[in-house]
């Protein structure tokens, strides 16, 4: 038996954007690839795509929350992408 962890997914900058826009209902959200900069890099995968990626993020569940927590509410929502193979995302909130 599979679970939804095993079923492939497509790591992309929209698939994150939207799963970040269901998870976080952000008043801003931007996230971009930028895997082509790290390319040769630990946890590149040589296609410049899908691997290292930027997110910047304003969020009301943010409100009163230390920068650490802002970041684990990003993280937790990306967690499906991080265990298929995304390797490194960089987070901005405000």
């Amino acid at each position: 038996m599979t679970s939804p962890a095993d079923q492939p997914i497509a790591i992309t900058a929209e698939a994150m954007q939207a799963h970040l826009q269901a998870r976080l209902q952000p008043s801003f959200l931007e996230v971009l690839d930028e895997s082509w900069q790290h390319e040769g890099h630990p946890g590149a995968n040589g296609t410049g795509f899908g691997t290292h990626f930027r997110v910047r993020v304003s969020s009301p569940l943010f409100t009163g929350q230390r920068r650490v927590a802002q970041h684990r509410l990003v993280y937790d929502a990306l967690r499906v992408f991080i265990d298929h193979g995304a390797h490194a995302i960089a987070i901005e909130t405000f």
